[in-house]
């Protein structure tokens, strides 16, 4: 009744005085659960009465199976509001240290330009955006995303290039992986002097796949006929620039391909990949204006060359690329393109588990571009080049020795005294690389500045501190080896496409985000309700710590005694999410839900080949699965073997039982999704579990799904082993248009000792010499604070109503689009659908033509997003409403299906036109319904307005895209001007 009160519902002051009272003196902490969940006391009640159910206690007991019930409350602190909860996590957030890092290593010092930070780091319109599947309604971030693939292609000389990936180790590993494929050879040489998380992640990834690795010798190279591809570090990690134009031609002439991990600012004037001839180029967008944070989110890129005329090399890339088309309407239209989502496609024969990309950070570092420009960029390159250039000199001119003459921005000093230097950089608050105890490392950055350049001289020499004026005088002097006629020295042009010469001002940049992000469906136009994908309310307060400067401003392989504020915040994960799972330890380095797949799967691989069974590489999997399940089971060397589901949309348990004792000497494990991934409480969920256990295999149970579990019940109690938990989706970590997502593993005690370690940095005390699965120790570190301040918000109770309102607001849904003509596929024995549910559209294709595809373009003419398209059923649509959803929102949506069924049926009537219909014409344009030759047989407001709400929707900004056209004329890169005219 108090959000009755507050939603202008007429009830007696007194009344109201009454209320207030009690809510203050009983109910106080339950102030951030109340307005995270969307429907007020009454509408809850109003739903639960509609459903045939007095309270969400009767309603959860109902469909979640009696034998897997949690019946005790959490035990998690009790809940504070948001005003709490940003003074604690300040207090923490203290405890972190911000020193001047100057380690490298791949991590950089950036500026992250206010203009920038302020209207897409911190805009929830530009953060709450779902991944561009729905091209018409995606067109702002899908141009932001193709500057991305248009600068990584410039700067790399490489002309095909993809929309982002996880992090800089991650896309090398996949770029060995595509060397492989397409040369069908399984042994690369490795640059001894890769950064060491990049060999550790090609370790990772090659093993399982049976790609062998050795040491690349720079000065005798040798190559078989096996050899797929060399991976060189360029510049190196410890900042030499190799020449490498004879090793390139030689390694071309043994049909082998050459990998550049590579630097973008450094290539603004240097050699790019494609001037040496390299295939595949890869690397790290941070150093573009994303924060440190700790060592993620960051946006990764590949670039690969034209090897043939078939055009390989593109067509095989894994992860998302933008591709220009055209819409209905002649105009140009951009969308994903080739292989998005092709494990849904392939399945186990995908050659990528990608799902999550680092969109948000790609589309910040492409307005990096955007805003500074080619000219901007070369100065920022230059001044950090000349400052090390003139560090280099100081250090030479006081009897320092460097271990190489060529580099860009990283420095090697070699027989020095390095307990001295150690003594004075921490003394100055500075962290540099250790090598050994004659070795130091220093790499400079954009955020380097005169002060600091003295204060590095200081460090190095023990000299006193000159003033700044000589620091500018002796480095406007010093010449700088990549500036003049240096071999290394880059001449290509690059960026010259008006796109990066147009918005230089901030006023121009503000107008060009904000004209794309008004291109763009977000969750600040109306809610998104994709199945499996969980788009719920991401809290101003949850977000807001991001920025600061005591988690963004880290640099990931700083000294663990500088982090104690990051160690907190990660040790309370661990607890919490170990007691909301059942689940005995966690590993926070996945960064996606994917890569939490194949980090989990490996722990079962290693655990059993550590119990001595290394034949055990069968996989079960049923039919209903995400497909990046099989991907990652592919991915972790095991056999995919399906499991049936029956006509209620379970799994088969005859034909699980059958096939687990068919094969109980070689099964390692099943996935399976819970509540299923056709949205129903399996009953069957623990027997399952037995069975598998019996037969000697593990259970990875996709944590996908958590947000329907939170305090009802917990996968470690009924018998899994490990779960990847999606905090994208149940934890409140925002979506980003396609990413940032983190993906961390639980895992029962028994397989703790087989969790990700790190090269550099010691994770824990389990899985500290194991190989990683993300470049940084505990991967996307600096958002994991979002999903902290979610349940310390939440709370116990909280969090449970969280569970319960999502699975409410899903049935009611449910049974009102069952009241208005359409199917609901799949509901548990009790009539009831878990917290999503998928409906039949296969009729319409047989009594009207209409396809799923043409109700998901028409929804858009009412201003939605579409649900799930024909996944995990073809010919289908998966509903998800979350919690977060008030009932008015969700009548909206509701209405708006209804009303597209009653199009149906005028068609199905003849009272529309089958093939020249509002379904078959969507989506309907701004300049399609003014235009003086509208002919359509039905009127524009039925095209345009056949809603109330419709007359303030967000309008698609370009008709129903062409696909095939796009495909067979694969262009990832922007287009002339004169396309965008």
């Amino acid at each position: 009744m108090l959000r009755a009160v507050a939603r202008g519902a007429r009830v007696p002051l007194a009344a109201q005085n009454v209320l207030l009272t009690r809510r203050v003196a009983i109910h106080e902490h339950d102030a951030f659960a109340d307005r995270h969940i969307g429907p007020s006391r009454l509408e809850k009640q109003a739903m639960l009465d509609f459903i045939g159910f007095k309270n969400l206690d009767h309603l959860t007991s109902t469909n979640v199976p009696k034998q897997i019930r949690f019946e005790k409350d959490l035990d998690l602190p009790a809940p504070v509001d948001e005003f709490t909860m940003i003074r604690e996590l300040k207090a923490i957030a203290e405890k972190n240290e911000v020193w001047r890092s100057y380690i490298g290593m791949g991590y950089y010092g950036t500026i992250t330009p206010a203009v920038i930070q302020r209207n897409i780091m911190e805009n929830i319109g530009w953060i709450s955006q779902y991944t561009p599947y729905q091209a018409e309604i995606s067109q702002g971030r899908l141009e932001s995303l193709l500057n991305y693939q248009t600068m990584v292609a410039e700067l790399t000389g490489l002309p095909n290039t993809n929309a982002s990936l996880l992090d800089e180790s991650t896309a090398v590993a996949e770029a060995v992986a595509l060397a492989a494929r397409s040369t069908k050879r399984n042994k690369v040489l490795l640059d001894p002097h890769l950064h060491p998380q990049n060999k550790d992640l090609i370790k990772t990834r090659s093993d399982p796949l049976g790609i062998s690795t050795d040491t690349l010798d720079f000065t005798n190279l040798s190559l078989d006929k096996d050899v797929a591809a060399l991976v060189i570090q360029y510049p190196n990690t410890e900042g030499k620039i190799e020449v490498l134009d004879e090793l390139i031609a030689k390694v071309h002439e043994n049909k082998s391909l050459v990998i550049l991990v590579t630097d973008l600012l450094a290539l603004t004037i240097m050699r790019s990949p494609g001037d040496l001839g390299a295939d595949i180029a890869v690397g790290s967008a941070q150093r573009f204006g994303v924060p440190l944070g700790y060592g993620g989110p960051h946006a990764a890129f590949m670039a690969v060359g034209k090897t043939d005329a078939r055009n390989t090399l593109s067509r095989m890339m894994p992860g998302r690329i933008v591709g220009v088309s055209k819409g209905a309407n002649g105009e140009r239209a951009l969308r994903l393109a080739l292989q998005t989502r092709e494990q849904h496609i392939r399945r186990d024969k995908a050659t990528s588990n990608i799902c999550t990309a680092q969109a948000l950070l790609a589309n910040m570092a492409a307005m990096y571009a955007v805003y500074h420009g080619p000219t901007r960029l070369a100065e920022i390159a230059r001044t950090v080049h000349k400052s090390t250039a003139w560090l280099a000199q100081q250090i030479k001119a006081n009897n320092g020795t460097l271990a190489f003459k060529d580099y860009f921005d990283t420095l090697k000093v070699i027989n020095c005294d390095v307990a001295a230097i150690r003594k004075r950089a921490e003394e100055k608050g500075i962290n540099l690389r250790y090598y050994d105890d004659s070795s130091v490392g220093v790499a400079l950055d954009e955020t380097t500045k005169f002060a600091d350049l003295n204060d590095l001289r200081y460090v190095f020499t023990g000299l006193p501190l000159i003033s700044e004026a000589e620091v500018f005088e002796q480095m406007s002097a010093d010449a700088s080896p990549l500036i003049g006629n240096s071999v290394h020295a880059r001449t290509s042009l690059y960026l010259e496409h008006p796109i990066f010469n147009s918005h230089h001002s901030e006023q121009q940049l503000v107008r060009y985000m904000k004209r794309l992000e008004n291109k763009d469906v977000s969750l600040v136009h109306s809610m998104i309700p994709l199945g499996s994908c969980t788009m719920k309310l991401n809290a101003s307060s949850e977000l807001q710590p991001v920025t600061w400067e005591k988690f963004g401003n880290i640099h990931p392989f700083a000294p663990i005694t500088q982090t104690k504020g990051y160690q907190q915040v990660f040790s309370d994960l661990n607890k919490w999410l170990c007691e909301i799972t059942g689940y005995d330890n966690f590993s926070l380095q996945p960064n996606s839900g994917a890569n939490g797949e194949y980090a989990g799967l490996l722990a079962i691989r290693n655990y059993l080949i550590h119990k001595g069974e290394p034949q055990r590489n069968v996989c079960l999997i049923p039919t209903s699965a995400h497909g990046t399940n099989p991907a990652s089971a592919q991915m972790a060397n095991m056999r995919v073997v399906v499991v049936e589901s029956d006509r209620h949309g379970n799994i088969d348990y005859k034909d699980l039982a059958a096939k687990a004792e068919k094969y109980s000497k070689e099964l390692a494990a099943i996935m399976v999704t819970y509540p299923s991934t056709h949205g129903v409480f399996e009953s069957s969920i623990r027997d399952v579990c037995d069975k598998v256990h019996e037969n000697g295999g593990q259970v990875y149970l996709d944590g996908a799904n958590l947000n329907a579990q939170v305090g009802l019940c917990r996968p470690g109690d009924y018998g899994s082993d490990v779960s990847h938990l999606n905090l994208h989706k149940t934890f409140c970590i925002p979506h980003g248009g396609g990413g940032p997502g983190v993906g961390p593993i639980g895992v029962k005690s028994h397989l703790a000792p087989f969790l990700p370690g790190h090269p550099v940095i010691p994770v824990d005390s389990t899985g500290k010499n194991n190989s990683a699965v993300a470049a940084a120790p505990w991967g996307s570190a600096s958002i994991l604070p979002i999903t902290w301040a979610y349940i310390r918000m939440m709370g116990p109770h909280g969090l449970k109503k969280a569970s319960q309102i999502a699975i409410l607001n899903a049935n009611y849904m449910a049974k009102r689009l069952e009241a208005g003509g359409y199917r609901v596929v799949y509901k548990d024995e009790q009539g009831l659908v878990a917290h999503e549910l998928i409906i039949d559209c296969k009729p319409f294709k047989k009594a009207a033509g209409i396809e799923v595809v043409d109700v998901a373009k028409r929804l858009m003419d009412y201003g939605f997003h579409s649900p799930t398209m024909s996944w995990p059923v073809h010919d289908c649509l998966m509903i998800e409403p979350t919690e977060s959803e008030d009932k008015g929102e969700m009548d909206r949506l509701v209405d708006s299906l209804l009303a597209i069924r009653e199009e149906i049926g005028m068609i199905e009537r003849g009272e529309l036109d089958k093939l020249n219909n509002p379904l078959k014409n969507a989506p309907h344009t701004l300049p399609v319904v003014l235009s003086d030759g509208w002919d359509r047989p039905y009127k524009r407001e039925l095209a345009a307005f056949p809603k109330p709400w419709c007359y303030h929707k967000l309008w698609p900004s370009v008709g129903r895209v062409d696909d095939q056209y796009g495909d067979r004329n694969l262009v990832c890169t922007c287009p002339p001007i004169e396309a965008y005219q």
